[in-house]
C-alpha cells in the first residue's frame, strides 16, 4: 500500500511553486509536509469527495512496497500504531492517483516466479493491463489506480477488489487474502461510502499523529526536494 497524492497535486513542480509562495510570505513557518497533506486535501476536495476535519501532515516510517505481502504491511502499519481499520482506509486512497508498469507488471506475466500471472487478477482486466504495459514495453508508463471512476474520490477502490480489480498486490491482498481481518473492512467499504469517508478521515489524523518533530528536532526545508544546506 502505498498513500498516493493525485498526479495534478503530486507534480514535483506544483509543490515547488507552493513552497516558494509561502516562503516569501512566512520564511521557516510551513513544512513540505504541511504542504503535501494541504494538497492532499485539496485533492479530495476537487475531485468531489471529503476533505473534512484538516489533516496536518502525512507521515508513516518504512512506507510499505506495492508488492509486499499484507502480513509484512500489517506489522509496518501496527508498529507505529495504526491498525487493520487505518489500514484498509488508508489504502482507499487509491481511488485515485497513477501507477507505473513496474510496480505491478510481475502480476502481469511472471507472478512470484511462477511464469503465470497473479490467479487474483481478473481476466478481463489481465488483458488491458497487458496492453497498457506490454512483457518488454517501458517500466514508466502510468495507468490508473482505479480503472472505474480514476479522478473521483469514492469507494469504488473497494468494490474494484471485489471484481479483483486491485491493480498492485498490495491493494488486491487486503480482500485476496485467506481468512484476513481486512476482508469484512474491504466488503463495509465497498457497501458504505460514508462509512468509508469517516475512517479515512480518522485514519489521516492517526497517520498525522505518527512521532511529529517540534521544536528544535528537524527542519523545515527552503526547498522540499533537499536537506537545508546541502
Amino acid at each position: 500500500m502505498q498513500l498516493q497524492i493525485p498526479t495534478r497535486l503530486a507534480d514535483s513542480t506544483v509543490v515547488d511553486n507552493i513552497k516558494t509562495a509561502v516562503e516569501n510570505s512566512c520564511p521557516g513557518v510551513v513544512s513540505c509536509a504541511d504542504i503535501l497533506a494541504i494538497s492532499a486535501e485539496a485533492s479530495v476536495t476537487l475531485e468531489e469527495g471529503t476533505a473534512e476535519p484538516r489533516i496536518k501532515q502525512e507521515q508513516i516510517p518504512s512506507i510499505p512496497a506495492p508488492f509486499e505481502s499484507l502480513s509484512n504491511i500489517t506489522a509496518k502499519f501496527s508498529a507505529v500504531g495504526l491498525n487493520t481499520t487505518d489500514l484498509v482506509a488508508l489504502s482507499g486512497a487509491h481511488t485515485f492517483g497513477r501507477a507505473q508498469c513496474r510496480l505491478f507488471s510481475n502480476r502481469l506475466y511472471n507472478f512470484s516466479g511462477t511464469g503465470n500471472p497473479d490467479p487474483t487478477l481478473n481476466t478481463t482486466y489481465l488483458g488491458t493491463l497487458r496492453q497498457i504495459c506490454p512483457q518488454n514495453g517501458s517500466g514508466f508508463v502510468v495507468t490508473n489506480l482505479d480503472p472505474t471512476t480514476a479522478d473521483t474520490f469514492d469507494n469504488n477502490y473497494f468494490s474494484n477488489l471485489q471484481n479483483n480489480q486491485g491493480l498492485l498486490q498490495s491493494d488486491q491482498e487486503l480482500l485476496s487474502t485467506s481468512g484476513a481481518p481486512t476482508i469484512s473492512i474491504v466488503n463495509l467499504f465497498s457497501s458504505n461510502q460514508s462509512a468509508f469517508f469517516a475512517s479515512f478521515v480518522q485514519s489521516m489524523i492517526n497517520m498525522g499523529n505518527i512521532s511529529p518533530l517540534t521544536g528544535s528536532n528537524g527542519e523545515i526545508r527552503s526547498n522540499c526536494r533537499k536537506v537545508n544546506g546541502s
